[in-house]
């Protein structure tokens, strides 16, 4: 009978208390800085070093890139041979999100952008590639770009800008 007694104070208590669920569609979580949703692309520092899908646990980045040579200076000198990134997928059906490939990356190329909301209907549509994963930077957070990208992102005439 006590134990009874106790368990209906247990639920009055709760049900006089205010609920903490969010009606998410309709009402977006408030999420922590830092968290970690999706993977973004910065392809213009990617330099298809392939860090990334060497270290990747579970072997679920692809990246194709083919080799152009640049012409010599004016001055002279060699022509110079780069990398150009012609593939990068992500393929997050497999991916589990330790963010090894994200601290691997010595070019500042892979970001973490705190978009959760990226659900499919079709598992074959988590393969993102290197357009949709460059589409995820812009919800990147300032602080977290390295300094000249930020400063591009950064709406003219802002208190950071003028610092």
């Amino acid at each position: 009978m006590k134990g009874m007694l106790r368990g209906l104070a247990t639920t009055a208590r709760t049900l006089a208390s205010r609920g903490h669920t969010r009606q998410y569609p309709h009402v977006e979580p408030d999420l922590p800085d830092r968290s970690r949703g999706v993977i973004a692309l910065l392809a213009e520092n990617c330099t298809s070093c392939m860090l990334c899908a060497r270290e990747c646990p579970d072997w679920c980045i692809y990246i194709d890139s083919h080799k152009e040579t640049t012409e010599p200076g004016p001055e002279g000198g060699r022509a110079k041979t780069h990398n150009v990134l012609d593939r990068f997928d992500i393929d997050f059906s497999l991916c589990m999100y330790c963010g090894i490939c994200i601290e691997v990356c010595p070019f500042d190329a892979l970001f973490w952008a705190p978009d959760f909301a990226y659900a499919e209907g079709d598992i074959r549509n988590l393969l993102h590639d290197k357009d949709r994963l460059g589409g995820w930077m812009e919800h990147v957070p300032l602080a977290e770009l390295p300094a000249e990208v930020a400063a591009a992102r950064r709406p003219p005439g802002s208190p950071e800008e003028e610092a």
